[in-house]
């Protein structure tokens, strides 16, 4: 298969680039072919095997087509329309499995019939690894249920903790969740 896309060298990253060291870091890798320039921009050119996907694909099996790829300071970006927030989910985590440090930095909702609501983006990354395990037990045993299903003694239990423990890796995490949504 062969593929192009767009880098936007900004004036002050290709300084960047022309000071770099002699690793190379900043410089596009030895497999990459410079076909076309224009101002700020290069095209670039590779190469890879049908059997090695790519992120455009990754996304594609999902249905929803990319509508945008482009490359700026480092960071790549991609647009692309999701039919709803499940698939968005499930773009993103097959995505993170594959390159990590995969994050969603925009979300759009569109369509009449939504005015009114507003979409919050919660960085779950903001949580600690306890403080998530913690949460989801808790949501799984019930515990945010009206009536409760389990208490913070019997959550506390079933991951090995004490019950202070408990209750502070919730609060923190509580506290974290609920800045990102009311902010």
């Amino acid at each position: 298969m062969t593929e192009e896309f767009v880098v936007d060298v900004t004036p002050e990253a290709s300084a960047a680039a022309s000071q770099s060291d002699d690793s190379g870091a900043s410089n596009p890798p030895d497999d990459l072919e410079e076909v076309f320039s224009y101002g700020t921009e290069r095209v670039y050119r590779f190469e890879r095997s049908q059997d090695r996907t790519c992120f455009c694909e990754c996304i594609e099996q999902f249905g929803c087509p990319v509508r945008d790829v482009h490359s700026r300071d480092g960071a790549l970006t991609v647009s692309f329309h999701a039919p709803d927030v499940d698939t968005l989910r499930s773009v993103v985590s097959k995505l993170d499995e594959r390159w990590s440090g995969v994050s969603v930095d925009r979300l759009v909702r569109s369509g009449e019939d939504r005015q009114g609501e507003e979409l919050v983006l919660v960085d779950r990354s903001e949580l600690t690894d306890r403080q998530r395990e913690v949460l989801e037990t808790a949501h799984e045993m019930g515990y945010f249920e009206y009536p409760k299903d389990a208490n913070a003694g019997e959550v506390a239990d079933a991951l090995d903790i004490d019950a202070s423990t408990f209750a502070q890796h919730l609060a923190a995490g509580q506290q974290k969740l609920l800045t990102a949504i009311l902010s």
